[in-house]
């Protein structure tokens, strides 16, 4: 036997496994569910089961808390150490292409054609991301409530207009029943304001950004229809229908307490308030003149730009697109399932589930965070604009001052790519 053929045959025995197929290839993978049992068990569950599927890879999972998850890609990046597969939250997934973080995902895109909209990571006209799941904001009450108050129900095609939602704010409030007519969550901060309040400013007509070009916020977050939501969400605040500040144990118990007559909440938390209450409602958002929106688009899994194996980790993530594995996050998160035929594998999201009216909400009422990686920077200058003024800040300059740090912000990045 000559030498080589020797040290080919030592190389494939060492590649054999005991089965006798050749070594799986292994695909790290990052993810933000650190500390919580549930999620670690579902990707797992997953993991498990891709690995045992196929004899070509093997995911191995690496997880972070939350919080911290964000920062420790960042530094990944910078330091040139990113696994194959990344989760990416929905609207930060732009700044991370953007940068090089991620590269396009190449999957079979007619598995994902009856997939709700914000699931869909698409940047620059590529797909980019995919996720399982989505969340929604509804008007949580109850009928009893409507009905002491002498109230019209909303429904998806005649929701509230803005005089209907301000009039049951001023029957909530006069009828001395409870502490606070609404409840808007300000002791939570972060993504929530832009996920939460953006689409109530885009309900007015106005945006974060112009989403024409990404190229500025003149006009959009300081012309006249901003100028009008910010004036309604000082006084939502000055007139005492909310809270400017507000203590997290009444943001987390608050309304299933009766402090409020209504609740700006989202999907992940109505399971805690049908234990509370028999007759409870999630209402469509009002129509404040330009049609009722929503947030939109969750946490989704991607493949980093650095990756070797682009095509295994592609084959992982339309692997986990599988509708059992949709409906199992959904029984064990509370999130809503990326389509119909995984809803219809759930307890809550199914027809005439508890919770079916969100599947519905996202579907019809759902709009994007702005898709710019210049959002990262927006984001958190939207937060703090929105927080002067509920607490008093003059609403003209403040929105000013807003549009001044985010132009300047993509000027110093050269548009953004736009």
């Amino acid at each position: 036997m000559s030498k080589l053929a020797f040290i080919t045959g030592v190389l494939l025995s060492t590649a054999l496994s005991s089965g006798g197929a050749l070594a799986q290839t292994t695909l790290t993978m990052w993810y933000h569910g650190a500390g919580n049992e549930v999620e670690q068990k579902l990707v797992n569950q997953i993991i498990s089961d891709f690995n045992t599927s196929q004899a070509d890879w093997k995911v191995e999972l690496q997880s972070f808390p939350q919080a911290a998850y964000n920062d420790s890609v960042v530094a990944g990046a910078l330091a040139g150490n990113l696994p194959d597969i990344l989760d990416v939250d929905g609207p930060v997934m732009p700044n991370w292409a953007w940068a090089g973080y991620m590269q396009p995902l190449k999957i079979d895109e007619t598995k994902i054609a009856s997939f709700l909209p914000g699931t869909k990571g698409v940047w620059n006209g590529q797909l980019y991301s995919i996720g399982l799941w989505d969340a929604a904001v509804s008007l949580v009450t109850r009928q009893s409530t409507l009905d002491a108050l002498g109230l019209r129900t909303p429904t998806l095609e005649q929701p509230w207009t803005k005089d209907e939602f301000m009039a049951a704010l001023d029957k909530a409030k006069a009828s001395g029943t409870f502490e606070y007519a609404l409840d808007l969550g300000t002791a939570w901060t972060g993504e929530w304001y832009p996920y939460a309040y953006s689409p109530l400013l885009q309900s007015f007509g106005g945006d974060i950004v112009d989403r024409s070009t990404y190229k500025t916020a003149e006009g959009k977050l300081n012309g006249d229809a901003a100028l009008a939501f910010g004036e309604w969400w000082q006084g939502l605040f000055t007139a005492g229908y909310a809270q400017a500040t507000q203590d997290p144990a009444d943001r987390d118990a608050g309304f299933n307490s009766g402090k409020y007559a209504f609740s700006w909440n989202g999907n992940w938390a109505a399971i805690g308030t049908l234990a509370a209450y028999d007759d409870v409602l999630f209402l469509p958002a009002p129509d404040f003149g330009n049609g009722p929106k929503i947030g939109a688009a969750s946490w989704q899994f991607g493949v980093s730009a650095k990756s070797a194996h682009p095509d295994g980790a592609a084959k992982f993530i339309e692997f986990a697109l599988q509708d059992k594995y949709l409906a199992a996050f959904s029984d064990g998160i509370g999130l809503i399932p990326a389509t119909a035929s995984a809803a219809a594998l759930t307890e809550n999201y199914k027809p005439g589930g508890k919770l079916a009216v969100f599947f519905d909400l996202s579907a019809k009422q759902a709009l994007l965070r702005p898709v710019t990686p210049g959002y990262v920077v927006e984001a958190k200058v939207f937060e703090k604009a929105l927080a002067d003024i509920a607490n008093g800040a003059s609403v003209a300059d403040t929105l000013d001052a807003a549009v001044d740090e985010i132009d300047a912000d993509i000027e110093k990045n050269g548009n953004y790519g736009f």
